[in-house]
């Protein structure tokens, strides 16, 4: 009797799928703990973003080597791929988005690089963004334009 023949092949694969799945379960726990104590909405939307498209690539990739049919491989990996693809682009338009509508940005964010697109989208005054502050501004505005008029 050789090695290979007292191997229990379906312990082995349900001892692989669990690692996957318990892992992707993990990478989602840490991603919705990220959701709850990050400080601003963009740090929030990154870490739900990659901990949760990881940890469901990994949930379908231990679930395709449990079923251990061609068929169901090639569904996983279709929806992983889809996922991979999508995630990251609706991320990037949410936080466009986010960004037009003047979400404020975490005081100790590094915006040096970013203020060139701030600046180009005439969007610079989100930068130090305060949402009793833009009251103020806008009855300044509104002031000085009355004043024009006159």
């Amino acid at each position: 009797m050789t090695m290979l023949e007292n191997i229990d092949w379906n312990l082995l694969k349900e001892i692989i799928s669990c690692v996957f799945i318990l892992s992707g379960v993990m990478f989602m726990l840490v991603a919705t703990i990220g959701l709850l104590r990050l400080p601003d909405f963009y740090i929030r939307m990154s870490a739900i973003t990659k901990g949760s498209t990881l940890g469901l690539g990994l949930i379908l990739f231990g679930l395709g080597i449990y079923f251990n049919q061609p068929s169901m491989l090639l569904k996983v990996l279709a929806v992983i791929t889809f996922t991979f693809i999508t995630a990251p682009v609706a991320a990037h338009v949410i936080g466009r988005t986010a960004v037009q509508n003047k979400i404020p940005f975490w005081k100790h964010t590094n915006l040096n690089e970013f203020k060139k697109y701030l600046h180009r989208e005439h969007l610079e005054e989100i930068v130090n963004y305060d949402k009793y502050e833009e009251k103020v501004l806008r009855k300044k505005k509104a002031a000085a334009r009355e004043d024009n008029v006159e």
